[in-house]
């Protein structure tokens, strides 16, 4: 049976020197995941409870790499709708995994518009979101289990998309009775998870975010995602592009690791206000490791 990566646990004290006000980090990376992030949980944890022969799903990268692989590896086909924006990294990960790639422009088409057109033309594909799912968020719930199982942090941070990770996290803590808060991590462009925490109901972006954060251009939360995450988190930090970008040139010169800009999300909202930190055992979630290299060189000139 396909089984997914231990994640990896870094510490680094040049890290934490960087970062500054007394918090004491621990990465917990799933750049090294299988397709580079901890979306293959997800996909994985689908595909081995799906009885579909065809799976079929929106994504900007990360969950159509997952999905198409883990597809791959239970017999099943895969399409995936990617936006024309996509980074490349991302298309040739899904096409290399085997899936049938669909790009859309998205100012002209949603990715769930595009999706529902496609299954209507082959009804017996199953539809699959990379969020708003029992088996996902279960399949992320695996890599909470992992880091409670080392220890239980003073905090954990986590980034903030679709919610399907954070759910995961917040589900695993629950089921162990550890007592770790759990604060998200969302860009302040794609703030729709904060606002609809504020408000208490679903708040959507009118359209994709233009965000660094490719991960996180999602118009919203997903209902299940909502339900867990309302109850379950502490809070939900707004980071400001700038210091995304300093996360990622951050993680490289003091912990030797390569992160896409929605995976540094956690480091940055430390990095944004490290006082609120200080002292405290910190938790974050790196979730993955897929950035664009144009992007990335763009990044890390900023040195």
């Amino acid at each position: 049976m396909p089984r997914v990566r231990p994640t990896t646990f870094i510490e680094s004290e040049r890290l934490n020197q960087a970062v500054g006000g007394g918090a004491r980090l621990l990465l917990v990376s799933e750049t090294f995941q299988k397709t580079g992030s901890f979306k293959f949980r997800a996909g994985l944890s689908f595909a081995l409870n799906s009885a579909a022969s065809e799976l079929l799903t929106a994504s900007s990268g990360n969950f159509g790499a997952a999905l198409a692989l883990a597809a791959a590896k239970t017999g099943k086909k895969c399409t995936v709708v990617m936006p024309s924006r996509s980074a490349e990294v991302k298309i040739a990960a899904v096409k290399a995994a085997g899936a049938t790639v669909d790009l859309i422009d998205t100012d002209k088409v949603t990715r769930f518009e595009r999706v529902q057109q496609l299954q209507r033309a082959n009804p017996a594909a199953q539809v699959v979101s990379p969020y708003d799912d029992p088996h996902v968020v279960a399949g992320n719930a695996s890599l909470g289990a992992e880091l409670f199982a080392r220890e239980t942090p003073d905090l954990v941070i986590v980034p903030i998309g679709g919610g399907g990770l954070s759910s995961g996290i917040v589900v695993a803590r629950d089921h162990l009775g550890k007592s770790s808060p759990i604060v998200g991590a969302e860009p302040l462009l794609a703030n729709d998870a904060a606002r609809s925490i504020r408000e208490g109901r679903l708040c959507a972006n009118a359209q994709e975010p233009n965000t660094l954060c490719d991960g996180a251009r999602t118009l919203s939360l997903g209902k299940l995602n909502f339900e867990i995450l309302r109850r379950g988190l502490k809070e939900i930090v707004e980071v400001e592009e700038a210091a995304i970008g300093d996360a990622v040139r951050m993680l490289f010169q003091t912990s030797n690791l390569k992160v896409e800009p929605t995976g540094a999300l956690s480091v940055a909202a430390v990095l944004q206000a490290p006082q609120r930190f200080a002292g405290k055992r910190v938790a974050c979630i790196v979730s993955g490791g897929n950035v664009d290299s144009r992007l990335y060189c763009e990044l890390l000139s900023q040195i």
